[in-house]
């Protein structure tokens, strides 16, 4: 069947569980699309691990203990640790780091039955909104391979969009999982802070960082995050003591009386007339399905990226602080005693961006400048959260745009990583409040580049963003359509 990479997880799964085709099948076909590495999306495969995995999700379907998504293949962005491939959080200073255990998150999903194809490339700690800073180059956008698929989870993003594979993990810490995705033209959703383990998720902001899934559409990403989502209290302090729960099953709903927040901050000043024209299709077409568009306004939009941009570089401060080649990862060659390797250690195996987000992280927690700088970004995160609350009182869900314009060319922002983090200025704000966020495929806009829309929801509605994606998804097609020669 030559089409299976262009089918979704769920029509895969019945094929699977029909006995229509096998896991070697189709892990075969997609490693076959995945020779030459397309787009640089993949950073380790190892086909006989893969058809490995593949061969016992066939066992399991023979002999009737399959799981719901057994041998359906997905791809692991880098920053979750994998014992089977190499794990680098697409930085040097981790250059063929193996680690003992999997993630919890990549635990999960081989439970469920799903088969890895590898791990994928992304911005260096997952630090970046263009993909631009790993150390081992830059993700090429499937739709222009002259433009950047967002960041940090690009690899994820392409991989799904190109046809590398059905589904993909991705981490949105300030927007990583929703800016890809618009870019690339695909869906993807950032859960409820807790909602999925960060346990093996090597860390960047701990109070930020999330896990999520990143296929086609809203129904499959609904049945990746049922397997990855659960309590793992043991090994995970922030996650949430909340039984598992069933994505999918509300995805029909109605939507008649749902009321849409349309915060007036998301279409000023700075938003491409291009993005507006699509979001403003797509919120038409919740109308038509029966929701109610209602003003709101969430002030403090605008403060949400000083305030990221203080406390993400703190945490990462202090999270990187681990990376010192003593014992694990890259070390300096030459050095003259332990303070020494230190430095050339850290200073070879980083790269530019994280070494200044970890500098900056110093600065704001040191002596005299925490109070200035760190609390008084807290306050205003706290802030930020409560607007969603009171906006919430107006309304169900929230949608606006993912980024203010479409995905850029290469080199475009060089020497300018201000220009990077204000294309975050409509995600971070959802990250700060802890709060599920999802990109969905909206339409196309200058040079016919997809455009997201946003969806918010308040906490642990996963389930009613997924089901307000999906009747979208079922009114439109953007997203089933693909890049050319995919």
């Amino acid at each position: 069947m030559s089409d299976l990479h262009n089918l979704s997880v769920k029509a895969l799964a019945n094929l699977l569980h029909t006995k229509e085709v096998s896991a070697v099948e189709v892990a075969t076909r997609f490693l076959a699309r995945m020779g030459g590495n397309p787009h640089n999306a993949f950073l380790d495969i190892d086909s006989e691990v893969t058809l490995a995995q593949a061969r016992a999700s066939d066992a399991k379907l023979a002999d009737g203990t399959a799981g719901p998504l057994e041998g359906v293949p997905v791809a692991h962005k880098d920053v979750f640790v994998t014992r089977d491939f190499a794990t680098t959080a697409g930085s040097k200073i981790l250059s063929g780091y193996r680690s003992p255990f999997d993630a919890t998150v990549v635990q999960r999903l081989r439970t469920a039955g799903m088969v890895s194809l590898g791990k994928l490339n992304c911005d260096e700690f997952a630090m970046g909104s263009a993909n631009e800073n790993s150390a081992y180059g830059p993700v090429q956008n499937p739709w222009d391979t002259a433009r950047v698929p967002g960041g940090s989870s690009g690899g994820s993003a392409a991989a799904v969009a190109a046809g590398l594979a059905p589904a993909a993990t991705g981490t949105d810490t300030g927007g990583s999982i929703r800016q890809p995705a618009s870019f690339c033209g695909i869906t993807g959703i950032k859960p409820t802070y807790g909602r999925a383990s960060r346990y093996g998720m090597i860390a960047y902001a701990s109070s930020l960082d999330q896990a999520g899934p990143m296929a086609r559409s809203a129904e499959d990403c609904a049945l990746l995050l049922s397997a990855m989502c659960g309590a793992d209290l043991d090994r995970d302090s922030t996650s949430l003591d909340m039984p598992t729960e069933d994505f999918a099953a509300s995805l029909n709903n109605s939507l008649e009386g749902l009321r849409i927040g349309i915060p007036k901050e998301f279409f000023g000043k700075g938003l491409h007339a291009d993005v507006r024209a699509a979001v403003d299709g797509a919120l038409r077409e919740y109308e038509k399905l029966g929701a109610k568009l209602v003003p709101i306004s969430l002030p403090r939009t605008e403060l949400s990226i000083p305030v990221y941009y203080i406390i993400a570089p703190a945490e990462a401060s202090s999270n990187l602080s681990r990376f010192d080649g003593v014992k694990f990862g890259h070390r300096a060659k030459d050095y003259t005693d332990l303070v020494d390797m230190y430095k050339k250690t850290r200073a070879e195996g980083f790269g530019n961006e994280v070494k200044r987000r970890i500098m900056t992280g110093a600065y704001v927690l040191s002596h005299g400048y925490y109070d200035a700088y760190y609390l008084q970004a807290q306050k205003i995160r706290r802030m930020i959260a409560d607007d969603f609350q009171n906006a919430f009182k107006e309304c169900d869900v929230i949608a606006g745009p993912v980024a203010p314009s479409v995905a850029w060319k290469f080199g475009e922002n060089a020497g300018d990583p201000v220009a990077d983090y204000l294309a975050d200025i409509f995600t971070l704000p959802a990250s700060l409040a802890g709060l599920p966020g999802m990109s969905v495929p909206a339409g196309f806009g200058v040079g016919g580049m997809p455009v997201g829309l946003q969806l918010i929801g308040n906490y642990f509605k996963e389930a009613q963003l997924l089901n307000a994606a999906h009747r979208l998804q079922q009114a439109t097609d953007f997203h089933l359509r693909k890049p050319e020669g995919i």
